[in-house]
């Protein structure tokens, strides 16, 4: 698979030959079609051309060609249903020939279209059961890539999903249409600020993945890990995260040859694995990539979440992606970073190297562009913030969120003291608006003097300015990225549009460009500038403030999930033609489904482990104390500790029967109730609360029995061994 040995080695070399060799991505096909072909291909990546029957005909041929040279027999159309899984129906490249022969071959329209069965995959009411054609369509944009297993390599063929009807069925459709929604309005603000070279505006995504490895074997004993991807019960150890030791620590040899595997083999596939570290947490870490153009980005950060899986596993080891896989220590989340940049190559979110206005004209047209495209971010957060929750809500993350490192529930945006001085004096119309950056002494000769950014980090903001891109930090760690960013595209696509009709009434009132600029972007700071907040997001005083702003405060996902269907919403959905009123309802009726029907398992598992796991070992560890205190007092022994202990345990043990006769009455009071919405509340009002319950029981049962005696796998196994 590895050219020259590198994945042998597993010390990185050889990563220039390593990285794309599986991936075919422009430069191959720039190497392999014929130009007038590639230029074809990358007018229709620019959105200047519609794909052609004969182009996709030369285009397929090349492609099988390079994928059977790597030894790929089949290949599939790789897509992301709304699962937020990915889907794969595999098909050879074989064709009979009419003398019982076969030939190898590929054709356009496989290329271009394929069919999988549409009804067993969610659809909200999309589809019904008996409607079952579905149809894949290729999304030139995204390199197809090769995919390895034991067994063989298949060619994947990233596509989007759609029903026979045409209705979104899939993560990518609709983020590809929020993609062109933002590049259209965006591109409307920059002509009217002047700029005529601009024919595109990418909005870009660089998702950072949090994750868990443990033992594999001690994995397969813990049924709650298997089944729900988090621990359902389990006691903390005597030491959690406290001692802050872990965090950025050296790797350990089996985790860092398992980083190298997983590196080289997303390499190969043309994924820009980045960064790699120790997280917060015991036996946690973190993988970032570079960014990328937004349905990339989330192409890739599936791949990641698919090959971690698969690598950790030929590690010994099993990859956790719940939020919150582990009570007491620090969740998981996927940090969305999220900027938006022009086809001539500029970051439309990188602040310029000085604010003094009073500079050339250019450079005053690009501080304004600078504060107006900010601005436009803040509008669309703050007029879209429950929307931008409800992408974020899962049964996981409600667990993650609000403590621990994990941004609070509420939506706000971190800007930092700099950036809120600068634009509270574009809000005071102040034609100043200077900011000049400065440097840290360190006050050693031997060390540099360090730049300072124009802004600190803030780790308890869900939506944090970095600098050069927004950091959306509620994302979940299990989820795919393409919902939230579609959510972020929609949002300032609005916001934009908003912004290019001021600012033609203000050039039409005799205003230049850059005047105009600041005018709108004034009004927007001093209409929207609550959303912003720089301070501690898990105080108490945080929650009051935020209220009295008149901030959407939403208690659990149950909450947030149905703005999906507010109509101000679906409304906007429509407008930007990113989801017609019906895949936005579906949406919000999958999402409620995904969310009852986690707590059902949950609350299963934890019956099964509570019954016929915990409650034997108990008994029986309950039993050999009454022996054990027996056995003293024959012989005049103290026996008053055994005793107590005895007659503690079995306590114990008459309160997990009682916690799970509560938690079955509740789960089954909740699984007869038909409305989405009324189902998924019932699970959160009823069933959650008897299950933790019935956790704290056991937990302390933990506590008390002999670790022998104890039938799961502990904490202190699964978060300080491998």
């Amino acid at each position: 698979m590895y050219k020259h040995g590198a994945r042998e080695n597993g010390y990185g070399e050889g990563i220039t030959e390593i990285y794309g060799s599986h991936c075919f991505s422009n430069d191959v096909m720039r190497e392999r079609l014929p130009h007038s072909i590639y230029n074809e291909i990358l007018m229709v990546q620019a959105s200047k051309k519609e794909l052609t029957l004969e182009v996709a005909e030369v285009v397929a041929a090349a492609m099988k060609e390079w994928a059977s040279e790597h030894g790929a027999t089949h290949y599939t159309h790789w897509f992301h249903p709304l699962s937020g899984l990915t889907a794969e129906k595999h098909e050879s490249f074989v064709s009979p020939l009419p003398n019982g022969g076969v030939v190898v071959e590929f054709s356009g329209k496989e290329l271009v279209k394929g069919e999988p069965d549409a009804s067993s995959f969610p659809s909200g009411g999309l589809r019904a059961t008996f409607e079952a054609r579905g149809y894949t369509a290729w999304d030139v944009t995204s390199p197809a890539f090769l995919k390895s297993n034991p067994k063989g390599i298949t060619l994947c063929i990233p596509t989007a999903f759609v029903s026979y009807y045409g209705h979104a069925l899939d993560k990518k459709v609709p983020l590809l249409r929020s993609m062109d929604a933002i590049s259209k309005e965006a591109v409307k603000v920059l002509r009217l600020l002047g700029d005529k070279d601009v024919e595109r505006v990418i909005p870009t995504a660089g998702p950072e993945q949090e994750y868990f490895l443990v033992n594999d074997g001690l994995y397969r004993r813990r049924p709650d890990l298997l089944l729900t991807g988090r621990t359902v019960f389990g006691s903390m150890p005597a030491k959690g995260q406290e001692m802050e030791d872990h965090y950025f620590g050296a790797l350990e040899e089996k985790v860092a040859a398992f980083m190298s595997e997983l590196n080289n083999e997303l390499w190969s596939m043309g994924v820009a694995a980045k960064t790699q570290h120790n997280e917060v947490a015991p036996n946690q870490f973190e993988i970032a990539c570079i960014f990328s153009q937004a349905n990339i980005a989330a192409d890739a950060n599936q791949l990641v979440m698919e090959t971690l899986r698969k690598i950790a596993q030929r590690h010994g080891m099993a990859a956790l992606l719940h939020e919150k896989p582990f009570a007491g220590v620090n969740g998981s989340g996927k940090h969305v970073n999220w900027s938006i940049s022009t086809n001539t190559g500029i970051n439309l979110l990188d602040p310029p190297k000085s604010f003094d206005d009073e500079a050339d004209e250019e450079s005053a047209r690009i501080i304004a562009r600078y504060i107006l495209f900010t601005m436009a971010v803040i509008q669309a957060v703050d007029q879209r913030a429950a929307l931008l929750r409800a992408s974020a809500s899962t049964a996981g993350n409600d667990r993650r969120l609000g403590g621990n490192e994990a941004p609070p529930s509420i939506i706000s945006i971190f800007l930092g003291e700099p950036l809120t001085q600068l634009f509270d004096t574009v809000g005071n119309g102040r034609k100043r608006v200077n900011l000049a950056a400065s440097r840290i002494e360190l006050g050693a000769k031997s060390l540099p003097k360090l730049p300072i950014d124009f802004t600190d980090r803030n780790r308890t903001s869900p939506f944090a300015y970095t600098g050069n891109k927004f950091e959306f930090r509620m994302v979940a760690s299990s989820q795919s990225a393409a919902t939230p960013t579609m959510v972020i595209n929609t949002a300032v696509a609005e916001s934009l549009s908003e912004i290019a009709s001021l600012l033609e009434s203000a050039l039409a009132s005799g205003k230049t460009p850059v005047e105009a600029a600041l005018e709108v972007a004034s009004g927007i700071w001093k209409k929207h500038k609550r959303i912003v907040f720089n301070g501690n997001g898990y105080s108490v005083e945080w929650i009051k403030e935020a209220a009295a702003r008149g901030l959407p405060i939403f208690r659990s996902a149950v909450d947030a999930i149905p703005e999906f269907m507010k109509d101000s919403n679906v409304e906007v959905f429509a407008k930007f033609g990113i989801l017609t009123k019906e895949e936005a309802e579906s949406r919000c009726s999958i999402y409620l489904e995904r969310y009852s029907k986690q707590i059902n398992i949950e609350a299963g598992v934890a019956l099964d482990l509570a019954r016929r796991h915990i409650l034997p070992a108990a008994s029986k560890s309950a039993e050999t104390y009454a022996r054990a205190a027996s056995a003293l007092a024959a012989v005049a022994a103290p026996s008053v500790v055994q005793e107590q202990r005895s007659r503690r345990i079995a306590a114990l043990t008459g309160r997990v029967v009682e916690e799970s006769d509560r938690l079955e009455i509740a789960l089954s009071d909740a699984q007869r109730v038909e409305d989405p919405l009324a189902h998924a509340k019932a699970y959160r009002e009823t069933v959650i609360p008897r299950m933790d319950a019935l956790r704290d029981v056991c937990d302390e049962l933990e506590k008390l029995m002999p670790k022998t005696d104890w039938p799961l796998p502990s904490y202190e196994d699964l978060l300080y061994s491998l």
